[in-house]
């Protein structure tokens, strides 16, 4: 089998597998309510409420569990089943938050998978589709003085 240059290697992996649960279930979650919960109509609020939501980073082997309770996501407990579970690469969640590439074409290549409630990962997928939001770029998550000017492409940042 040829290594695909676009997984994290095992031994990366198999370090992030270590790392404890709750923390970056807790960080993906703010990040979520911070690109997503002002955008959310009613009806998508209404169907997410109580729905337990897993991500899951394959070669990673990175989980990030979360909640839509109270008008907000909230970090959740791996030790629940969830209600959909969404499973890729990270390389291939990088380019789902660019823009780079459709859910669809990833779903159907097998690169992008859905467990559980399909309905709900139907309602997910759509809603996502509809609302407008950025394309990812790290420059744009903080001011430039923590992460100084990224260019586009050039791996460097300057101040």
């Amino acid at each position: 089998m040829t290594p695909n240059r676009f997984v994290l290697p095992e031994p990366v992996g198999k370090l992030l597998s270590l790392l404890p649960v709750y923390p970056g279930s807790f960080l993906f979650a703010t990040g979520l309510n911070l690109a997503l919960k002002s955008n959310l109509p009613e009806d998508v609020q209404q169907s997410l409420n109580g729905k337990k939501l897993r991500i899951k980073v394959t070669d990673a082997r990175l989980s990030f569990d979360f909640v839509w309770s109270n008008g907000r996501f909230a970090a959740g407990s791996n030790q629940a089943e969830p209600d959909l579970t969404i499973s890729a690469s990270a390389h291939d969640f990088l380019l789902l938050a660019r823009r780079q590439e459709d859910p669809d074409t990833l779903f159907f290549s097998r690169r992008l998978s859905m467990e559980g409630d399909t309905e709900l990962g139907l309602l997910v997928k759509n809603t996502l589709d509809a609302i407008e939001l950025p394309v990812f770029e790290l420059g744009k998550l903080a001011p430039a003085r923590v992460f100084g000017r990224i260019k586009p492409g050039s791996g460097n940042s300057q101040s």
